[in-house]
């Protein structure tokens, strides 16, 4: 292995060491950064999924959520009892029930983004032009590595 390949190798290492840091605090922040009120994160993830991905079954969500059925279904309990979520029949298994955000649910989500969004408007108006045209292309090529 050549130095030069060497040193690339371990510049990527040490890129994703700090990229995946700051994307870990930076996820946090902008968690925080919401309207006080009772729901807890994994309820609000939760109707997040349901907002993004549309009508799921309750083992969908929990697959999308990555966790537990049992889990899920205190969840979307939770969620059901303050009226953010709703149970039809499934159209072709009888066994089965499709869960969606209601009209609240969807006025839950958006309030959320709203909140989440002004924040960090915020904080990049503090930042320079550059800095804030750096950070756009790093939202795209980040975008990009997601996509795979």
């Amino acid at each position: 292995m050549t130095e030069r390949v060497m040193t690339t190798e371990r510049t990527a290492e040490s890129l994703a060491k700090t990229l995946r840091e700051a994307i870990i605090r930076f996820s946090r922040r902008v968690r925080q950064a919401r309207p006080v009120g009772d729901l807890t994160f994994s309820q609000l993830s939760a109707l997040t999924s349901l907002q993004l991905a549309g009508a799921l079954t309750p083992r969908e969500l929990a697959d999308v959520e990555r966790v537990q059925p049992p889990t899920m279904t205190k969840i979307i309990g939770k969620l059901e009892d303050r009226g953010l979520v709703a149970r039809t029949p499934h159209p072709t298994d009888g066994r089965q029930v499709i869960l969606a955000a209601t009209d609240e649910g969807r006025a839950v989500y958006a309030l959320h983004e709203r909140t989440r969004n002004e924040w960090l408007a915020v904080e990049l108006a503090r930042l320079s032009p550059e800095e804030r045209e750096t950070l756009a292309r790093a939202a795209e090529i980040m975008q990009r590595v997601a996509r795979g």
